[in-house]
């Protein structure tokens, strides 16, 4: 009995915790879009226009950024302005709460087949890469070593505190800009 009144309320708290970090991932990879090299050389090739997905089927929560040209991402808050060029699809919420919380690597995921994708493969691997090197900035060490396939050898901690301070102030600074829109 208390189990059918406590597994619907698990489902929104997971599904509001998937609709906020991919808030906070859509904005950060716009920040990190700004701040890292490495980042914009990744998203260089890239057509210009680029629209990447990530949801939860259905219709569950979802993050969309777009390719602006230069390396640079813009997040979309609402809906994408056409469709889609690459969609990253999560079979369920709990599989993007177990992706999304840290408790499973994205590579993982795919491998259990908890998501889809839909779109060019390379664009695919190549937008894991980015999301992978904005993990390992935004999170502390322990949990990015769990989160990305391979922690970057070359990220310092003097790199990763300076990077992150400035994405986290981004992601704030567009957060409040959202609010007072």
């Amino acid at each position: 009995m208390l189990a059918k009144r406590i597994q619907p309320m698990v489902f929104q708290a997971r599904r509001l915790y998937v609709e906020s970090m991919f808030q906070v991932m859509g904005r950060a990879l716009q920040a990190v879009s700004e701040v890292d090299a490495e980042v914009k050389q990744e998203a260089l090739a890239l057509p210009e226009g680029f629209l990447f997905e990530m949801t939860v089927m259905p219709n569950g929560p979802r993050m969309i950024v777009e390719h602006t040209g230069l390396g640079r991402f813009r997040y979309h808050r609402e809906s994408p302005p056409r469709p889609v060029d690459l969609s990253i699809q999560f079979k369920h919420i709990a599989h993007a709460f177990l992706v999304l919380s840290f408790q499973e690597k994205t590579s993982v995921a795919f491998a259990n087949d908890r998501m889809l994708v839909d779109g060019d493969i390379s664009y695919a691997v190549r937008m894991t890469r980015i999301l992978n090197r904005l993990e390992a900035f935004i999170l502390p060490k322990l949990i990015a070593q769990r989160a990305v396939k391979e922690y970057p050898a070359n990220l310092h901690l003097p790199e990763k505190l300076i990077s992150a301070a400035r994405i986290y102030l981004k992601v704030a600074t567009n957060f409040v800009e959202t609010v007072r829109a």
